[in-house]
């Protein structure tokens, strides 16, 4: 299990070893979660419902106490099984999927409610300063029903940086927008952070809008952290099963590894797979046997290759399909094809593997 091959004495927010206990429940909600981000970095907490996300990101913010280990905040301990800073101490921004914004209240005074304490001048120059920073410029006066969903969140995220705070934690900020404006939106938060030079640490369960907005990201699964890494390296060196299945597609095909003349050669039902990266030696597993990782993008169509396979589901995608294919082996494969290359269900089509790296796992039975 990898989890912070970015985890060194450098870090702003240090996670250690962290559990979090419920009364009645068998099992830890957070056991034994380790992670650290740098000043500035944006982290991402993503997993299916009930994998402890949200309960990691309330314990950092205070709001749910600790059964062992600790967090950091700037070196400093605010969390452990015997200590337990104030929330509103911890000098934390939220933002929640619901806004949370008061309808008597326009903007202006929304975005200022935070910094009630500032003298009148300075609080009104941060409130501009803040809803230029989020685009939304001279909107002081509107109020949030006359607002858009996606207007409305970027009031959330001003009222949030208005008090400049040390870590700004989003909990599904972007759920209750449409697709389209989710993935849109989370860039356009990206770069209001990387601007405002704000650590941050947002949780969400769906892939497009974590690959848009975080440097870093931790995916979880029954209140464990399975990885913590950039996007790129949890495509393509997932480090356990459960991480290579939730993130992108793919399938896992029984395979065999063999030396052969002095090269490591993958035996699958696509045929061998040669010339590969970090392979494994077939001592990584009993006589070799292994199950291989294939994606979705490791699979492509041509109508030249000798292995052929009968397309059993698609989904369109707009500039492609997603075509699940099961080969005469009865094993299934995924993949993306051009959408000009609309072929119907039952339909058989010419498949060869381009891998440019082997992941493999130990065979399930």
């Amino acid at each position: 299990m990898r989890i912070a091959s970015i985890y060194n004495d450098c870090m702003f927010l240090e996670v250690s070893q962290l559990r979090i206990s419920y009364a009645g429940r068998s099992q830890p909600a957070v056991r034994d979660v380790s992670f650290g981000m740098r000043a500035g970095d944006i982290g991402v907490l993503i997993g299916p419902s009930g994998c402890g996300k949200t309960t990691l990101l309330r314990a950092v913010a205070g709001l749910e106490p600790v059964a062992a280990g600790t967090i950091k905040l700037a070196g400093q301990v605010v969390s452990s099984a015997t200590r337990n800073v104030a929330p509103e101490a911890r000098q934390i921004g939220m933002v929640f999927q619901d806004y949370a914004l008061f309808p008597h209240l326009n903007v202006g005074r929304n975005v200022a409610f935070g910094i009630h304490h500032v003298p009148k001048t300075q609080r009104a120059a941060r409130v501009a300063e803040v809803l230029e920073l989020v685009g939304l410029g001279g909107q002081e006066k509107r109020f949030p029903h006359e607002l858009s969903g996606g207007q409305q969140q970027r009031v959330a995220l001003a009222r949030a940086l208005a008090p400049k705070p040390r870590l700004l934690l989003l909990d599904e900020p972007f759920s209750n927008l449409d697709v389209d404006l989710r993935e849109r939106l989370a860039h356009e938060v990206r770069s209001i952070l990387k601007a405002a030079q704000t650590t941050a640490l947002f949780v969400t369960h769906d892939q497009l809008e974590a690959f848009a907005i975080g440097d870093i990201i931790g995916v979880m699964h029954s209140g464990a952290l399975h990885q913590w890494d950039d996007a790129y390296t949890l495509y393509h060196r997932p480090a356990t099963r459960f991480v290579a299945e939730f993130i992108g597609h793919g399938v896992f095909a029984p395979a065999i590894i063999r030396q052969v003349n002095q090269q490591m050669v993958v035996q699958t039902p696509l045929g061998d797979l040669t010339d590969v990266a970090e392979c494994p030696l077939p001592s990584a597993y009993p006589g070799g046997a292994c199950d291989v990782l294939l994606r979705a993008d490791d699979i492509v169509h041509d109508d030249e290759a000798p292995v052929n396979a009968q397309i059993i589901r698609k989904a369109f995608r707009g500039s492609e399909f997603l075509y699940t294919l099961r080969l005469d082996s009865g094993d299934t494969v995924m993949a993306h094809v051009p959408s000009h290359h609309d072929h119907k269900l039952g339909e058989r089509i010419g498949i060869r593997a381009q891998v440019d790296h082997v992941v493999t796992f130990h065979r399930e039975t």
